[in-house]
């Protein structure tokens, strides 16, 4: 079975000044552009965390997309992930933040296939490479995932970098797409993810 689909959206974007998921990049949102890049993973509904701007996030949304609000967001994006995990319990997970906005289709693909020729390892972790930089889509192993509510109790504290040191194998995939290591933070950054859509 492939990873599902899981969008990150529960930031508040205080930042940025504006709800990052919804701004508009080139005639649609990070949103729609990550739904429809991701479309390589599994056929079942994609899965979006929400938090802070939860209700205007579902309204923008419809069916076959499960949204699902994390109650405890300001607690930080790995309280989401384990919100995911426990919708979908059994079940790799590929974690596409709202923050990495442009990623092409291809790298979705890439990694799916990467992933299943790996043997779906229970405990891997997964994420695209360029020029030495790791970004995002991550993939997560299902065992993995599985370990961090335990993980948790006993560190509230605890990162997805640490739940990273936690996996085992690391696979890397290196991409030649510069958009897997793009950062939605600031109104700079938005300025300049538009100008590179423009210019396409």
């Amino acid at each position: 079975m492939k990873p599902a689909l899981v969008l990150l959206a529960a930031g508040a974007s205080r930042r940025l000044g504006e709800c990052k998921a919804l701004v508009d990049l080139a005639g649609s949102t990070p949103l729609e552009r990550l739904l429809t890049a991701g479309a390589a993973c599994d056929d079942g509904p994609a899965l979006v965390l929400t938090g802070a701007a939860h209700d205007e996030l579902r309204a923008a949304l419809s069916a076959p997309v499960e949204v699902l609000r994390n109650a405890a967001w300001e607690e930080g994006r790995t309280g989401s992930v384990l919100a995911a995990h426990k919708a979908r319990p059994g079940r790799d997970l590929c974690l596409a933040p709202v923050d990495v906005p442009l990623v092409p289709g291809r790298v979705f693909e890439l990694l799916v296939a990467h992933w299943m020729a790996a043997g779906q390892p229970p405990r891997g972790w997964l994420a695209p490479c360029y020029r030495g930089r790791h970004g995002h889509p991550v993939v997560l192993g299902r065992e993995l995932l599985g370990d961090l509510e335990e993980a948790l109790a006993h560190d509230p504290e605890l990162s997805l970098r640490d739940l990273r040191q936690m996996a085992d194998p690391l696979l890397s995939l290196e991409s030649e797409a510069p958009e897997i290591l793009d950062d939605l933070d600031l109104p700079t950054d938005l300025a300049r993810l538009r100008a590179r859509c423009q210019s396409r």
